[in-house]
């Protein structure tokens, strides 16, 4: 199987418009794991990022099914959730081609290539930059709310990232509007069930400890994330968030730093009335 947007063919050669072509690119490596890694290449004056995924083998396979994790078997799920954002108006890179070949699952090799998004930086790097210099409350706010707007409305897409850290979220640096990375481990549903959500919520949570965001700061969050006013989210949501709480604080306990700093406003807090 093989997908390529008329434009991005046009600038590979013939022996490259093929499966085989597409898995033999090289370029400048970003990240190498086991069974996959991503390359840039540039073409035409634009940088172009290409994600090559090996097959995982049996093993990994196993692993994944033992711990009750769905495996990611190729890049196919990550094109389909850079369509689906695509026709939902959510940002994110637009996808150029997508290619696979095999039928046996461990072994099974795939590729999907993805435009440069330029001008931009990680929310990661905005988050250390506030914990060092903290930001006039109107932009932290304006941003808070952006935030917020991109997860319900990738959300109520009916996806869930599985790895919805600041790092995978870019912020466009003339614009300020937002834009998603890497969802190689994205599902898209119907409607994302609230395991999935709360999956999701604690994540970004977590990633967001190191801002110095405060117990208000999160209370705009959760209104501009459910539309809804906080007080009433307090008394109808509070063990929805309690949840999110505890699982940021199970992953900060892997990271000393964090510990201490993750704070989930589920009962009004002093100063909030």
């Amino acid at each position: 199987m093989m997908v390529l947007e008329p434009d991005f063919a046009a600038l590979l050669g013939p022996a490259e418009q093929s499966v085989e072509g597409l898995m033999a690119l090289e370029g400048t490596v970003y990240r190498a794991l086991e069974g996959r890694r991503t390359i840039r290449i540039v073409r035409g004056g634009h940088g172009i990022f290409v994600k090559q995924h090996f097959g995982i083998g049996w093993g990994e396979i196993a692993k994944n099914l033992l711990a009750l994790r769905r495996p990611v078997l190729g890049a196919e799920a990550e094109w389909r959730a850079l369509r689906h954002l695509q026709a939902a108006g959510i940002g994110a890179p637009r996808p150029l081609g997508f290619a696979a070949r095999g039928r046996n699952p461990a072994r099974r090799q795939s590729v999907v290539a993805m435009a440069e998004l330029c001008e931009t930086a990680s929310l990661e790097e905005v988050a250390r930059k506030w914990r060092r210099r903290p930001p006039a409350p109107a932009g932290k706010w304006a941003l808070i709310a952006a935030v917020a707007d991109l997860a319900r409305r990738m959300h109520d897409s009916g996806l869930n990232h599985r790895d919805f850290y600041l790092c995978h979220i870019l912020r466009h640096e003339k614009t300020g509007t937002l834009s998603l990375l890497d969802l190689h481990r994205a599902q898209i549903r119907h409607r994302v069930p609230r395991r999935w959500r709360i999956k999701d919520l604690s994540a970004l949570l977590f990633s967001a400890a190191e801002a110095g965001l405060t117990r208000r700061d999160l209370l705009r969050f959760m209104a501009a994330y459910r539309g809804r006013p906080w007080r009433a989210l307090l008394e109808e949501e509070a063990d929805l968030w309690r949840v999110v709480e505890r699982k940021a604080a199970r992953i900060a306990r892997h990271d000393a730093r964090l510990q201490g700093r993750l704070k989930v406003p589920v009962a009004v807090p002093d100063g909030a009335r």
